[in-house]
């Protein structure tokens, strides 16, 4: 059955068992849901009714849950609970998960859960931790499978036979040395119908280079993309082995990252919850607003300084919107492409200056297309050739200004270190409105003296 229809069902039945305070049978649809499933339920509705879907769910199935909700609400979650309490979830977790939990903690929760848990499960943690979250190393599970070259398949296959399972999402068992250097991987699919006689040194491949410990993980995302791996595995700077990266924790990387660039577009954080409260939502929008409203305040004062030839034109006025906005939406087009490049790491500096020209072709040729087009309209419509010429004008300079300004700028803020999906859009309305009432009121000026 289509999981989108069975996702709809189960959303009807906990509406009706919610409605009619059976909360039981609450529990029973929650019970035989997985945790994925239950995180989006819960996400899915308003704070009062996730509290009640949260306290009937079963302790075993609270840390999966836990794991797959957004960042923000997770949080929520976690400040409220017993640090006893938050310590059995989270040794329920790969340590590369409890990481992203106690990441996004206060210190001092954090040092208290530490505190607690056993002194092994500590130190794989204390691994992890010691390393950002948005790198290679804050990715990573310390909990891998790693065998020497000298062994035979047959005494691989013993050796994994005496562990009660195995790490999941594991493709290749990783080969090291006696100093635990990274030295090749043995796929499982090799190890399994191979001669058990061979050793692991003539069926591992040495081709595959580890992750380093520090790259960032978008480019941690784009390897996998690329190479189609499961898993990889994480060395230090002497390529000591630390643990491995699945693709589980990729998928992860590559949505947290297509939803910062959809909603840094909007002004609003990557884990905006769509049920958060009014007190959660005002303050984080009313700072965008407030930059919204400082470039509007100057697009505004370009229009002040014709407010004379306005008065004396007043199709100027009606005309003005149209000029600034084909700018703003060429802008934005050749922005978002340019966003996207750089998220996928296309960008580069071979082919930056190629990129520029070619937006900026791009806005002369709409630019003469549209400008014949509005030309004509205008000039039909209020009787001024004139009028016609100025705002052909005008969407001319506009749209080469918007394509090339769309290019320059998220070029120009990544250099600076700022995001250019969350600064771009903002500065991009700012020059494509200036500079469009500045063309359009100053020709008019001219012509109109």
């Amino acid at each position: 059955m289509n999981s989108s229809v069975t996702t709809e069902k189960q959303l009807a039945q906990l509406d009706r068992a919610l409605d009619a305070g059976t909360l039981g049978d609450v529990a029973g649809i929650v019970g035989d849901l997985s945790p994925g499933d239950v995180a989006y339920l819960i996400t899915s509705y308003p704070p009062r009714i996730r509290q009640v879907i949260w306290s009937l769910l079963e302790p075993e199935q609270e840390a999966d849950v836990l794991n797959e909700l957004p960042e923000d609400l997770r949080n929520q979650i976690l400040v409220e609970m017993e640090p006893k309490a938050l310590a059995l979830i989270v040794g329920q977790l790969d340590d590369d998960d409890v990481a992203d939990i106690l990441h996004d903690l206060p210190n001092s929760i954090t040092e208290q859960v530490l505190g607690i848990m056993d002194e092994t499960d500590r130190t794989r943690l204390a691994t992890v931790l010691a390393f950002p979250d948005d790198v290679a190393g804050g990715l990573m599970s310390t909990d891998t499978i790693s065998i020497r070259a000298d062994l035979t398949l047959d005494v691989v296959m013993r050796y994994l036979r005496r562990h009660a399972e195995i790490p999941q999402n594991t493709d290749s068992i990783i080969v090291v040395n006696r100093e635990d250097h990274f030295v090749g991987l043995l796929p499982i699919r090799i190890l399994l119908v191979a001669d058990p006689a061979q050793s692991v040194r003539e069926m591992m491949l040495t081709n595959r280079d580890a992750i380093p410990a520090q790259l960032p993980a978008a480019e941690v995302a784009r390897l996998f993309e690329r190479n189609d791996w499961i898993s990889a595995p994480v060395v230090d700077e002497q390529n000591r082995l630390l643990g491995r990266i699945t693709i589980d924790d990729v998928v992860d990387v590559i949505r947290e990252e297509a939803d910062h660039s959809l909603t840094s577009l909007g002004g609003i954080g990557e884990d905006e919850d769509t049920f958060a409260t009014v007190m959660q939502t005002a303050p984080r929008r009313a700072v965008w607003l407030g930059i919204n409203l400082l470039t509007a305040f100057i697009a505004s004062s370009v229009i002040n300084l014709f407010q004379d030839t306005i008065e004396k034109v007043v199709a100027l006025a009606v005309l003005m919107p149209i000029v600034a906005s084909m700018g703003g939406v060429a802008g934005t087009q050749t922005l978002t492409v340019l966003i996207r490049g750089l998220a996928m790491g296309q960008l580069n500096s071979r082919n930056q200056r190629w990129l520029v020209a070619r937006e900026a072709l791009v806005g002369i040729a709409n630019g003469i297309l549209w400008a014949l087009v509005v030309a004509a309209a205008a000039s039909v419509w209020f009787e001024d050739w004139t009028l016609g010429a100025v705002i052909a004008a005008a969407m001319m300079i506009n749209l080469i200004t918007a394509g090339l300004a769309g290019a320059v700028i998220p070029l120009t803020l990544k250099r600076l270190g700022i995001d250019p999906a969350l600064a771009g859009g903002v500065v991009l309305t700012t020059v494509t409105d200036v500079v469009g009432f500045l063309s359009f009121l100053g020709l008019a000026a001219i012509f109109y003296g």
